[in-house]
């Protein structure tokens, strides 16, 4: 197997057998990324550790409701680790309990071609990146999940044996910060859970939300079909949908696209995001690989290729942490350390990953 630019964490079981045995092998990566946002909390939202074991509760009620077997996973997540409950919740909601902080996530790449591929980069504050690792996991059924992911966490940008992948963007709207949503972080997992789009869209698009977020959706070729890619903007209370062109190509950044009735505030801040996404169709539609548009520099440091801005606080200081692209028909996925343009990609497959069991 590859030699991975992060820690793998591979494990098997039942949900709640899953969590337990991630929480255990990344005890001290989930125990130290856990102080790292509750520090987070208090300097951006002015959230104490009660307030954010509060939200937590109330996330464990909602992703209880709504996804179940996600919850039995992070129940076990907490009781590996070591780490209370609450907060291994609330770090699971950490973008709800940050929203209208700046937004700092991502550029996403879709193509359907001779496969379906997607990804993107994760731009994401520095000191995050090592509490970064590549999650694993393989079910009772034995359905597996790859997925980036910060320790604590179930998902980011990921694929599943049967043909589903995920890539996420931060949005940010003037209805975010409303209470009784799932997390954001555990809608994603839902969509990396889906046998298929369509049960991938009715879990996202059911799922309560209190933040908003992009998912970019890929499904791999299945018979004379072929795959399928789209882009859902999730808000609370509405939900907007983009499609692939005619050749099968899509992108997006950080700003709403769809139309949705939100005020968008990005629209008050003035963002990369106006161009990042648009460049991106444009490279994509001249034939420009994945592999060097993730490292476009246009408009640097705050390219789709991010590095740090020396003009920024340290607190609101973003970069490429990691890239990643996904081949769902082949069901592998490349990761580079960020930003990318220093870097390859180092290439795995799902099986590989699951293989390697902790």
């Amino acid at each position: 197997m590859a030699t991975l630019p992060l820690p793998l964490v591979s494990v098997s079981g039942p949900p709640a057998d899953c969590g337990a045995a991630y929480g255990t092998a990344a005890a001290d990566l989930v125990a130290a990324n856990n102080e790292t946002y509750l520090a987070r909390f208090r300097l951006r939202a002015g959230l104490g550790r009660s307030e954010v074991r509060a939200w937590g509760t109330e996330f464990r009620t909602t992703t209880r409701e709504h996804h179940p077997r996600i919850a039995a996973m992070l129940d076990g997540v907490a009781e590996g680790s070591g780490v209370a409950v609450e907060e291994i919740y609330a770090l699971n909601g950490r973008t709800e309990l940050l929203y209208g902080s700046a937004l700092r996530e991502c550029t996403a790449l879709g193509l359907i071609g001779d496969g379906t591929v997607i990804g993107q980069n994760w731009d994401w504050h520095p000191d995050q990146r090592p509490y970064s690792i590549l999650l694993a996991t393989t079910d009772e059924n034995g359905f597996s999940v790859a997925t980036l992911a910060e320790a604590g966490m179930l998902g980011k940008a990921g694929l599943n044996s049967a043909g589903v992948g995920v890539c996420v963007n931060m949005l940010g709207c003037d209805r975010d910060g409303i209470r009784g949503g799932v997390p954001y972080h555990v809608i994603l997992r839902a969509a990396l859970e889906s046998s298929d789009l369509t049960i991938a869209l009715r879990r996202v698009c059911s799922s309560p939300r209190s933040a908003s977020i992009n998912l970019l959706i890929g499904q791999a070729h299945d018979g004379p079909g072929g795959g399928e890619i789209i882009d859902v903007e999730l808000v609370p209370g509405d939900v907007g949908f983009l499609h692939p062109d005619e050749q099968g190509r899509i992108a997006h950044a950080n700003h709403l696209e769809t139309g949705v009735a939100v005020r968008d505030y990005l629209k008050d801040l003035g963002s990369s995001s106006f161009f990042r996404a648009a460049r991106a169709r444009r490279l994509l539609a001249g034939g420009m690989s994945m592999v060097d548009i993730f490292a476009d520099h246009a408009g640097f440091p705050n390219a789709i290729c991010r590095h740090v801005d020396d003009r920024d606080v340290h607190d609101d200081k973003s970069e490429t942490i990691f890239s990643v692209i996904l081949d769902l028909d082949d069901q592998r996925l490349g990761i580079a350390e960020g930003p990318p343009c220093g870097s390859t990609y180092e290439w795995v497959t799902l099986k590989e990953l699951c293989a390697e069991l902790s």
